[in-house]
């Protein structure tokens, strides 16, 4: 490549650019996170850039400076305070030309506007909206501030919205940016049109291990006739056997009661020691060291085996909770009875 202004360079070159002014170890720790036709393109770029001016590469430099700089400023406090930082800075033009620079290559997280908006107040916001306009909305907000929501929602829209998250795959960009123009406006022009990965089973996991027990069972006992197969995965994720550090001791020994010991050892062989330590604690010294001899004398594992034995003690735990033998601590204010 030529001598040439930052001015009359494209992307590509740019990156290429930054990375040989950031030097071989900098620009290895880049490409670690770069697919690999990013890193091919790139790889070419640098082996066909033979000279570069110094004031281009300082003209790069400052550009990704001020970019990193707008991106941190939208992270903060969004699109409004990023352009009114950067004005005072740079001025209202250059603002405006990093803010430009920045939409057209990095993605914002749709529906930002209101993530920073009270739960109470968005609920007032969206809970006449279409069920699947209120999941597309909750899959991109903070667990906590959806569970709030999901809750505060109608008995018969909750499994719905739930349903309509687990299922939610990719979702296009149009869809999105019409949802975000009908709610707010300021960022239908800012959302990449590469398709979102959104939603899924794990995101209304954590919603609903955010939610009050009484909202949890209604969404199960709902998705159970709607949708058997959904719900046996949801309630498999719902709480895995490493969340018996959050139990307190007693709940832990009541546990342990229903616990099959062979099952136990298979159990505590393939986690980590802070888990193994809670549970020997919890068992009385000689039965501890019972089954510590057993794990010794077992030998490998299959993790299917193991992940089998983790799962019956898991729902031992879901099957006393069900019962109200015990009490497993969640957010979105239990109810409870003295």
């Amino acid at each position: 490549m030529s001598k040439t202004s930052n001015f009359d360079l494209k992307g590509i070159q740019k990156a290429a650019i930054l990375l040989i002014t950031l030097g071989p170890e900098k620009s290895a720790n880049i490409f670690k996170h770069l697919k690999e036709e990013e890193i091919e393109e790139l790889t070419l770029e640098i082996a066909n850039t033979r000279s570069v001016l110094p004031q281009t590469k300082e003209e790069v430099l400052e550009e990704f400076y001020e970019v990193c700089i707008a991106q941190q400023y939208i992270a903060e406090g969004g699109i409004g305070y990023a352009k009114e930082l950067l004005e005072k800075a740079l001025g209202q033009e250059k603002a405006q030309d990093v803010i430009g620079k920045l939409t057209a290559s990095l993605q914002v997280r749709p529906f930002e506007f209101i993530r920073k908006t009270d739960a109470s107040q968005l609920l007032n916001f969206i809970q006449d909206e279409h069920p699947q306009t209120i999941a597309l909305i909750l899959a991109y907000l903070p667990a906590g501030q959806a569970s709030t929501i999901i809750s505060s929602l109608p008995a018969d829209k909750q499994a719905d919205v739930a349903r309509r998250i687990a299922q939610m795959d990719r979702t296009s960009p149009d869809i999105i940016k019409e949802v975000e123009r009908i709610l707010e406006r300021k960022l239908a022009s800012l959302v990449n049109q590469d398709y979102t990965i959104v939603g899924g089973v794990d995101a209304i996991v954590e919603i609903l291990n955010s939610v009050d027990r009484g909202t949890e069972k209604h969404i199960i006992e709902n998705l159970e006739i709607e949708e058997p197969e959904l719900a046996d995965e949801i309630k498999r994720k719902m709480f895995v056997f490493e969340d018996i550090l959050s139990l307190d001791d007693k709940t832990i020994q009541r546990v342990l009661r229903d616990v099959d010991n062979n099952d136990l050892g298979i159990a505590l062989k393939g986690t980590s020691e802070e888990v193994q330590n809670v549970i020997f604690n919890n068992l009385s010294k000689r039965l501890a060291a019972m089954i510590r001899e057993d794990m010794d004398f077992m030998g490998p594992i299959r993790m299917k085996d193991v992940e089998e034995a983790q799962q019956k003690i898991v729902n031992i735990i879901r099957k006393l909770e069900d019962s109200g033998e015990i009490i497993i601590a969640r957010g979105g204010g239990d109810e409870i009875v003295v």
